[in-house]
Formats: C-alpha cells, sequence, structure tokens
C-alpha cells in the first residue's frame, strides 16, 4: 500500500503534491487543514484520512476526527495533530498510547520534519513537516512510504520547495 503523509497545509495546495501522491492508494494528513478544497483535491488523487488541527474550522472538523487509529497491512497508526516532544506527547496522546500501543505516531502542528524511532514508548515518530505556505518552517515537505506485510518501507521525504514560493522540478 502507498501511503501519501501530510500535514500543515494552512489552505495552500502546491500543484507538486498532486504529482508526488498521485500513485497513493492512500493519503494521510496530519492536520491544520486549513479550507475543505485541500481535503476535496485530495481526496480526488486517493481516498483521504486525516484530523483536524488546531486551525481549522467546524466545516473540516464535521470531516476528521481529533484522532484516528488506522491498521495498514498490520501497521497499527496513530494519528493526532497536536502529540508534544518524543518521548514527552502531552496528556491526550500518551492516554492514546498507552491505550492503542500503536507501531506508528504521525503528527503535525510543529511545521519539523521529524522522523525518529521513541524506544520509550515503542513507536515511530513520523512528523511530515508543513506543505503549506504558512510557518516558520524554510521548506515544504511531505512524505511517501509503503506499508507491507507488517511493516513501513521505502520512506522517501519530498522536498517542495520554500515555504514562500511554488515548487520548481
Amino acid at each position: 500500500m502507498n501511503i501519501g503523509i501530510i500535514s500543515d497545509t494552512h489552505s495552500y495546495l502546491d500543484e507538486r503534491i498532486s504529482h508526488h501522491l498521485q500513485d497513493s492508494d492512500l493519503i494521510l494528513h496530519a492536520g491544520d487543514v486549513g479550507d475543505v478544497f485541500v481535503l476535496d483535491q485530495l481526496d480526488a488523487l486517493a481516498r483521504t484520512k486525516g484530523v483536524y488541527g488546531n486551525i481549522d474550522s467546524t466545516v473540516i472538523r464535521v470531516r476528521l476526527p481529533e484522532w484516528e487509529l488506522l491498521d495498514l497491512e498490520g501497521v497499527k497508526i496513530l494519528i493526532i495533530h497536536i502529540a508534544g516532544a518524543i518521548g514527552r506527547y502531552n496528556e491526550k496522546c500518551r492516554a492514546l498510547i498507552k491505550e492503542h500501543l500503536p507501531d506508528v505516531l504521525i503528527c503535525g502542528h510543529s511545521h519539523i520534519l521529524k522522523i525518529s524511532r521513541d524506544d520509550k514508548f515503542n513507536l515511530l515518530h513520523i512528523n511530515p513537516g508543513a506543505a503549506g505556505r504558512h510557518g516558520f518552517h524554510k521548506v515544504r515537505t511531505l512524505l511517501k512510504v509503503k506499508a507491507e506485510n507488517g511493516s513501513l518501507k521505502d520512506l522517501q521525504v519530498i522536498e517542495l520547495g520554500p515555504r514562500s514560493a511554488k515548487s520548481v522540478d
């Protein structure tokens, strides 16, 4: 299963995103979608699941939950927008981790691309960074990965270009 992971679009969807995610079987959005057209555009590419973020309106919150637990090809994935620092998660996130024991935690909010093993909670922590132009990040990013036989493989970091400009090939 080919999975695209994106976050913090803040109502901006670079045309390169569709290029990079066109072969996805599933797109995961880790919150701060912004405008509902972003979800509609992503849904046109592939089935899209995700969570709402702190900037998202009621329109988005009606379509997306606060957190999501998925089993993708035997990989248990927890998605929540605001998780906190690796190993020092906020109370809500810690409770969800302890209850559901995910293999992978996907979050957004910080706009900082981070992929790191968390041995304390025995999971892979993934933050795809920010794909939108709003925020302090310098480079817009998204991730691609394959879920297969109970594990994630072939993780790719895609740089979309500087935060303030459209991307180029």
